[in-house]
């Protein structure tokens, strides 16, 4: 017999059971291909998914950082966006 289920797919439309699975798909997607031989990226996803709050925090502390900022320089220079 035919049951109900909850599934979670990544950008590129691949299944998941649970929503960590997913997000870990698409961070390890977003970061390629990492070392040689089997990839690093979703160890490294993992460990994404897993530090959120403190990587979110850093983040956050270095936009503070940015808006402060003024390179020595700066009036000569256009900045990049990258």
């Amino acid at each position: 017999m035919a049951q109900k289920g909850t599934g979670f797919f990544d950008s590129r439309g691949h299944y998941f059971k649970t929503p960590e699975e997913a997000t870990v798909s698409d961070l390890a997607s977003l970061l390629g291909k990492i070392g040689e031989g089997e990839s690093l990226a979703p160890g490294i996803a993992q460990t994404l998914l897993a530090k959120r709050g403190e990587l979110e925090r850093l983040f956050a502390e270095h936009d503070t950082m940015l808006g402060d900022y003024q390179p020595i320089g700066s009036g000569k220079v256009t900045r990049l966006n990258v």
